[in-house]
């Protein structure tokens, strides 16, 4: 068996000059890394948004350049790049985030042009969803599904010295030009997520992560101190909503197989994986669940267990509203066990002041009328949780009228004690149905430009409410409805 070398690169970061850099950091690499450590694959994450110890962090992130697409790049040169991967076997990229793809790209052509014998692989719904571009820049094979088994046996296949990709399920490739597609049922799936191997957060540049100190979510003051990491009790979701790609992945039609189906780990699989993070100093724990609450009495019972650990806990990401409901008011188990958890920032996706929307695009998820959510708020809040609202806006046919029923939700929601409403363009991303909709209704070109896809934009064209009255309206409801001094700290960032 050959010895082969792989290393996992997170691009250089690109952003929009009014907003600020964060790296990246995913889930992706840890998991991956940790799949190539058990079958002893010799494996390193680099991270070229903030390099390495061989890297001056201050000439790396903090003196960006502008791209042709008018963004500004903030990462590593192309030399450095080459230099790290110089010694590896394959380089595999993740592209889950649409409008990171033209970085992801660029690196690509960059290492191919250099070094045309080395295999490069991808993967994330991004690269799923728009593999021609991928296979057209130098990518020769795409992971379609979760891949931390699928990485190993595709190692397995270059460590025999051979490039023969045909038994392995969960992956695309091209032969003379004509594409290979292995999709991956449901029997291949793994349900028992405690049989993945650990994650290995060891491997990304934490120290330099917290230095930096630009978590994705959380409200922190800026002299706070950061030792934060992310982490999954849970993976898939309970509900199907339009605009995400869970929609399409919660049945065995699609080229991923089910993943989209809740399965969630072990309470046992949950705790060793927060006491290796508490061996290398994390202090904050951003849980990433997509459905953190998809099985309530679990994770009641979950949170109850981490009691005393230490941890700040932020849950910004995969709280749905009837999961903190119990017959339309607040459901107090679960203020309890979160705020003795240590919980100290919940996101709630309200997405919609409009039932119609939310039947539509929104999985129903829950009843405007009934639900309680003065007390909801009230009573996080009076149990030391700070609430931030999530809202949505410029949904194709969503009219003006059903905006301002949105809006004036967010405003009432300030008035019971929000902290922060924050505003999002509806974003038609590839790999969602709504994507596929927006395609065929001839709200969105097949040759978009992917560099637009950013939250603050209206990506789509002939809405209800068009594009440019979209911005504005988003923009004027956000400076509205958030503490000044919040608004002025957020329109002063830069990209660096």
């Amino acid at each position: 068996m050959k010895e082969i070398k792989v290393v996992l690169l997170y691009p250089p970061h690109q952003s929009w000059t009014d907003s600020m850099c964060k790296p990246n950091g995913s889930l992706a690499y840890p998991n991956l890394a940790g799949a190539l450590q058990e079958i002893g694959v010799d494996v390193e994450v680099y991270d070229a948004c903030v390099g390495n110890d061989k890297d001056d962090l201050d000439e790396v992130f903090y003196r960006s350049s502008e791209l042709e697409n008018g963004l500004i790049r903030t990462g590593v040169s192309d030399e450095r790049i080459l230099q790290e991967v110089a010694e590896a076997d394959i380089v595999g990229l993740t592209s889950i985030f649409s409008d990171q793809e033209t970085m992801v790209l660029q690196c690509v052509k960059l290492i191919k042009s250099v070094f045309p014998d080395k295999f490069i692989i991808a993967g994330g719904v991004n690269a799923r969803s728009r593999r021609s571009k991928f296979y057209q820049n130098g990518v020769d094979l795409i992971c379609l599904s979760e891949s931390e088994i699928t990485i190993q046996q595709i190692a397995f296949v270059l460590q025999k010295g051979q490039r023969n990709f045909s038994e392995i399920p969960g992956v695309a490739f091209q032969i003379d030009g004509s594409e290979c597609v292995n999709k991956i049922t449901a029997e291949e799936v793994v349900w028992d997520l405690d049989k993945l191997p650990m994650p290995a957060w060891d491997m990304l540049p934490n120290e330099r992560y917290w230095k930096i100190g630009r978590p994705h979510g959380g409200h922190f003051d800026q002299k706070k101190e950061l030792r934060y990491a992310s982490m999954m009790t849970s993976t898939g979701c309970v509900f199907a909503c339009r605009y995400c790609h869970i929609a399409g992945e919660t049945d065995n039609n699609g080229d991923s197989g089910p993943i989209g189906r809740f399965r969630a780990k072990s309470d046992e699989r949950v705790l060793a994986e927060l006491e290796s993070l508490k061996s290398l100093g994390v202090k904050q724990i951003f849980l990433e669940d997509d459905s953190l609450f998809g099985r309530k009495k679990r994770m009641i019972r979950l949170m109850r267990k981490i009691q005393g650990l230490g941890f700040e806990i932020f849950a910004v990401n995969g709280v749905n509203i009837p999961h903190v409901l119990k017959n339309y008011s607040v459901d107090m188990d679960v203020v309890e066990a979160l705020s003795e958890a240590g919980v100290k920032e919940l996101a709630l996706p309200f997405e919609s002041g409009n039932q119609r929307i939310l039947r539509k695009y929104a999985n129903n998820k829950w009843d405007l009328e009934k639900s309680d959510i003065e007390i909801l708020i009230r009573t996080y809040r009076d149990h030391g949780i700070t609430i931030c609202g999530n809202y949505m806006i410029g949904f194709p046919d969503e009219t003006r009228k059903e905006i301002e029923q949105t809006i004036e939700m967010a405003r009432r929601h300030v008035g019971y004690g929000l902290n922060a409403a924050n505003f999002l363009l509806v974003l038609p991303l590839p790999g969602t149905p709504l994507y596929d909709e927006a395609v065929e209704g001839n709200y969105l070109d097949k040759d978009f430009d992917i560099d637009r896809m950013h939250w603050q934009k209206a990506n789509m064209k002939n809405t209800a409410v068009a594009a440019h009255e979209l911005e504005e309206i988003r923009h004027n409801a956000w400076c509205e409805l958030n503490d000044a001094s919040w608004v002025k700290y957020k329109t002063n960032m830069k990209a660096t």
